[in-house]
């Protein structure tokens, strides 16, 4: 058997076979990222091109596990991150009846965009984002969202290790620490090609 390997971009990012994933861009965590204009807007003309290219669009938002089912592990990152020895006291975010877990209003889903919960910073991990991407035809993954030296770097590179034709728009990802960030953009084109949204959209048969 004969497979095609999309070398040019316009054929590994083709609408046909593509989703644009927008990582956990709630309000809690949007108003708190170093750019904040630049990146609304940017992700917003991103955004509205995939829709007008009729590009599947996935959105994640944080949900909080229970506390006594929460992974050890992670309890242990998170009171190391805060500098709070008592797992009781460690910040919980994830509440959904809180309104600063809503997606931001500049970037918020649509009708037909598919809206996903998940519980750990990796896309694939306890959700059934895999089997979803399957079913609908999915080869290749365009990653945005907050925060890049969290899920973006996480799911970026378990998705290219899972087979997707993967993607990190550079400046439709962000975090509220620029040094982080940077270093994430600078490493992870190793992995998948790390591009603008003027370059994708570019190569998108319509463009707006």
């Amino acid at each position: 058997m004969t497979r095609e390997i999309y070398l040019a971009l316009e054929k590994m990012i083709h609408p046909d076979h593509t989703a644009l994933v927008i990582w956990d861009v709630q309000k809690v965590l949007f108003k708190n990222i170093f750019n904040k204009d630049e990146f609304a807007a940017s992700l917003k003309s991103l955004l509205g091109a995939a829709r007008e290219n009729h590009v599947p669009v996935v959105y994640t938002k944080i949900l909080r596990a229970p506390a006594e089912w929460e992974n050890p592990a992670r309890l242990r990152f998170a009171m190391n991150r805060y500098k709070i020895f008592d797992a009781a006291k460690v910040p919980q975010v994830g509440d959904p009846a809180d309104p600063e877990m809503e997606i931001a209003e500049e970037v918020k889903p649509g009708p037909a965009d598919l809206v996903l919960s998940k519980h750990t910073a990796n896309i694939f991990v306890g959700t059934p984002f895999d089997y979803f991407m399957r079913n609908r035809g999915i080869e290749t993954l365009i990653f945005t969202g907050i925060a890049t030296d969290m899920g973006i770097d996480t799911s970026a590179r378990n998705a290219a290790s899972l087979g997707y034709y993967t993607v990190v728009v550079s400046d439709c990802v962000s975090s509220s620490d620029k040094g982080r960030h940077e270093a994430i953009i600078k490493t992870l084109p190793v992995v998948c090609p790390v591009l603008t949204a003027e370059e994708i959209k570019r190569k998108w048969p319509i463009v707006k």
